[in-house]
């Protein structure tokens, strides 16, 4: 067993029902096998465990690992195509990218950039947008099995307006996905997620395929993003009711579902989202930078849908969730008293719990309660820096949360855990020891 020291901060239960972060300091994580046995004060895991290793965090904050819901593994290199809409983004950046992934060592550099991006932000799961190329799906997963990521992701599927590279027939599709699913699906911390790009460049008989082959598997695509690709979709399907009908037709949605953006929705396909369970990935940096407009989270949290936060990588500005749940709580500023106020705790909830909760790991990760799995990030700013004496003279923890959120960057996680495995970041010899050999050490503001 190993005991990790620390503050430790998180958002255990439903979004919005505590309004402030539950935080302890002097806090014992007692880890046994990658799961948290026991939560302590340090004094109690002292007489409980005084030989056992121990790892000092103290000197930082320890919040469970961030989640993140949509993001694109072929558009790292597609990051800052800037003062674009949607489809003339797609056109003229993030298309001729995925493009150059049909070649399969550029593939295998693209998988390692887009898994470091994401450790290094503290990202411990996500649920990927995959490539349109099965060899590329492949070094997808296999990196993100070396690396120990949590990954949920698919081969992306289109027969329609895309470039010709880009597109495959229904069959091969579904035999293509299915073939993915039965080497992947449940190897370690991966799985598998069928994933049609989204209905305009989907057919419906895509879609029927999609269908077929997604019983027990995840499913993830885009919805209600952008006003023109709302009309262009509503004209391609003009026996569907509304865009998110377009999936629910063919039984995509239910509680396997992840849906990215929905910035556009009506009341009715909030109420079919609702039914069946589907989440909503918002992607706030990507909405922001593409134009899309503000999310109406009120809207979704008061029909009943559940939400998380994505990064959207490469329209989103980069890999961090952090900074995600800041741009969330801008634009919920922004709306005004249409807006749904965010404090501190709301964000870290979006952030880490609403994740695992989309993803149907909630009572795997999500939050540093027992019975968790140990995915941990440990938040120490650089000393002499701005955030470090931002968070040295916080007032109390959600005061700390909301610096972190203003502040916090990649450079500021010093170390990451999945499982219990240290993924990324290097503890010193020096936060080692025994319980009895750890002094009391508080924090004092």
């Amino acid at each position: 067993m190993t005991i990790y020291l620390s503050t430790v901060i998180d958002t255990p239960g439903a979004f919005g029902e505590a309004e402030r972060v539950r935080s302890a300091e002097d806090c014992a994580l007692v880890v046994d096998d990658g799961v948290i046995v026991a939560r302590l004060d340090a004094a109690e895991a002292a007489d409980r465990f005084p030989e056992h290793e121990v790892v000092d965090l103290r000197d930082g904050i320890l919040f469970p690992g961030l989640v993140d819901t949509h993001v694109h593994f072929p558009q790292v290199r597609a990051i800052g195509g800037l003062g674009m809409p949607l489809l003339e983004w797609l056109e003229r950046c993030a298309l001729p990218e995925e493009v150059r992934l049909s070649d399969v060592d550029y593939a295998r550099a693209v998988a390692g950039d887009f898994v470091r991006g994401l450790v290094d932000a503290g990202t411990t799961t996500a649920l990927v947008f995959g490539s349109h190329f099965p060899d590329a799906v492949d070094a997808l997963f296999a990196t993100a099995s070396e690396v120990g990521v949590r990954v949920t992701s698919g081969l992306v599927v289109s027969d329609r307006i895309l470039p010709e590279q880009l597109l495959v027939t229904p069959e091969r599709a579904a035999s293509a996905s299915a073939a993915l699913a039965d080497r992947w699906h449940g190897e370690g911390r991966l799985r598998y997620a069928v994933t049609p790009r989204f209905s305009l460049s989907a057919s419906d008989d895509m879609l029927a395929a999609c269908g077929g082959v997604a019983d027990d598997l995840w499913f993830t695509s885009h919805v209600n993003e952008n006003p023109t690709e709302i009309v262009e979709v509503g004209r391609l399907f003009p026996e569907a009711d509304r865009y998110v009908d377009t999936y629910d037709r063919h039984g995509l949605l239910d509680e396997r579902s992840v849906l990215a953006h929905n910035v556009h929705p009506t009341a009715a396909e909030l109420g079919v989202l609702s039914e069946r369970g589907t989440a909503v990935a918002h992607c706030p940096t990507s909405n922001f930078s593409l134009g899309s407009g503000l999310f109406p989270l009120r809207e979704h949290l008061e029909a009943g849908v559940r939400v998380a936060l994505g990064s959207d990588v490469g329209a989103g500005t980069g890999f961090s969730i952090l900074q995600e749940g800041l741009q969330a709580y801008f634009g919920q500023r922004l709306l005004g008293p249409e807006g749904r106020p965010l404090a501190p705790a709301d964000l870290l909830h979006l952030a880490t719990r609403s994740g695992a909760e989309a993803l149907g790991l909630a009572e795997t990760v999500g939050d540093l309660s027992v019975g968790r799995e140990f995915d941990a990030i440990w938040v120490r700013p650089p000393g002499g820096g701005t955030l470090r004496r931002l968070v040295d003279s916080a007032v109390d923890a959600d005061d700390a949360v909301a610096k972190i959120f203003a502040v916090a960057g990649p450079s500021d996680i010093a170390a990451v855990w999945v499982g219990g495995d240290r993924v990324s970041g290097a503890t010193s010899e020096s936060t080692r020891g025994s319980m009895t050999e750890a002094t009391p050490k508080r924090r004092t503001n």
